[in-house]
């Protein structure tokens, strides 16, 4: 095969100096971007120096530094990425290392963000990686301004929520910067996804909530009055016994004292119900929300984020997500029975509570009572809450939080939802844990209007 001739230019950064560093461990990467390429948008890449600077100059968020967040860190590295930062709450443990290959046994106990760092630095000379220990809610939008793209590696649905409707609401329509590709990779055993979203342009991560299963939590009301299940006993003491009784002290779900005084708060109120299963390991289950994962489904959701995060920057390829109609943002990788993979366009929501700007109208029954209400809004798709507080422009219905407004709420519980709201009343439903309302039009089927 004849060589491609390569743009003027492009021999200085592959043979020469950039941006004061050799370039010759970029080689292969600067050929890729020196080349014309086949399925690319011809105006929007050309090969050189714009691509390559592109990719140099990128700064990029990696959020998770967990099992997908190690994987994530270390391809970035090594595409070339120089300007990573990481942020991550949690502390290295023991079970960790199997999959988690930035970290050592020697580690345990330190914070995963910052050995991340360390040892991406120093395998990869020339990248500067910024941890943060800490919540992605404790960063303002003028933080998450200054990156090009935000990778995430986590296995919190909460998270990904919240740093989906920051990233929406930071978009301004007079500046195009102001608009930050959010790319999101999820696992659970043999099976997961990546997915790219184009804040107020694409489906967001709201629109997407209906591809999650619902979160095995329940509302507060069932936890503080009748538990059905070890779960429920476990959460109990998780969320009301701990903030009654060591509000003082910042739970440590990797400290086993910790977890041992949940356990026996929660096997306490399971007998007094006469639950079974309440044991240890489920305890540290509930409250670490431990889900299986498997190294090589990992590497395969990073190594597809990865890629998706290089395309991006470089224009190098089409990418999932690109913001027109009828394309493809979503890719599904299961690993169970062979390997395989789809990809599809899920498609944006008008009614969706972030991006969108109409309410979804409610199906309820008139004769259920509000209770129930509550409890369904955390096994819905579209909502999956766990404190709900729910208010109609003309009063308040119930409040799962703070506990004075529970108290004084709670008599509504019982309360038929007849009795509460009429036919087409719009219901604003907030969680603490969310930025958002969600809007709500109650619907009673038979009842004229």
């Amino acid at each position: 095969m004849a060589a491609t001739a390569q743009p003027e230019g492009a021999t200085h950064a592959l043979n020469g100096e950039h941006g004061g560093e050799s370039r010759a461990k970029w080689k292969y990467m600067d050929t890729l971007l020196s080349r014309d390429r086949t399925f690319t948008d011809d105006n929007a890449f050309e090969p050189g120096e714009i691509p390559i600077n592109n990719i140099t100059n990128a700064r990029v968020l990696v959020i998770g530094a967990g099992g997908l967040g190690c994987e994530i860190l270390k391809n970035l590295a090594l595409s070339g990425i120089r300007n990573i930062d990481v942020i991550d709450m949690d502390t290295i443990d023991v079970s960790n290392l199997n999959r988690q290959f930035l970290f050592r046994e020697s580690d345990v106990g330190r914070p995963k963000a910052e050995v991340a760092a360390e040892f991406v630095m120093k395998r990869c000379p020339g990248c500067k990686v910024t941890p943060y220990v800490g919540k992605i809610q404790d960063k303002d939008d003028d933080y998450y301004m200054q990156f090009t793209i935000v990778v995430c590696g986590l296995d919190s649905i909460e998270a990904r929520r919240w740093i989906n409707a920051t990233l929406v609401g930071m978009v301004d329509m007079s500046n195009a910067d102001s608009l930050k590709p959010l790319i999101d990779g999820g696992t659970e055993g043999f099976k997961g996804q990546s997915r790219v979203i184009f804040p107020t342009m694409t489906s967001c991560i709201e629109c997407q909530l209906d591809m999650h299963a619902p979160r095995a939590a329940v509302p507060l009301c069932t936890l503080a009055t009748i538990p059905r299940q070890p779960e429920h006993c476990i959460e109990w003491a998780h969320i009301i016994k701990w903030e009654e009784e060591r509000k003082d002290d910042v739970l440590d779900t990797d400290d086993p004292e910790h977890i041992t005084w949940l356990y026996r708060k929660a096997l306490s109120r399971a007998e007094e119900f006469n639950i079974p299963g309440v044991t240890y390991s489920r305890t540290q289950g509930v409250v670490k929300n431990i889900i299986p994962a498997i190294a090589s489904t990992n590497a395969i959701v990073a190594a597809s984020c990865c890629n998706e995060a290089f395309k991006i920057i470089t224009a190098s390829a089409p990418y999932l997500g690109f913001p027109v109609d009828g394309t493809n943002n979503y890719m599904l990788y299961t690993g169970d029975s062979g390997v395989y993979t789809y990809t599809f366009e899920h498609q944006k929501k008008d009614d969706c509570p972030v991006c969108g700007n109409l309410p979804k109208d409610m199906s309820l029954d008139p004769d259920s009572t509000l209770q129930e209400l509550v409890e369904s809004l955390a096994e819905r798709p579209e909502s999956q809450l766990k404190k709900p507080n729910l208010r109609t422009e003309a009063k308040s219905l119930y409040y799962s939080t703070p506990a004075s407004l529970e108290v004084s709420t709670r008599p509504n519980l019982k309360r038929k939802l007849a009795e509460l709201l009429s036919d087409g009343e719009v219901i604003a439903v907030s969680d603490p844990a969310f930025q958002i309302d969600f809007q709500y039009i109650a619907r009673f089927p038979g009842v004229k209007q």
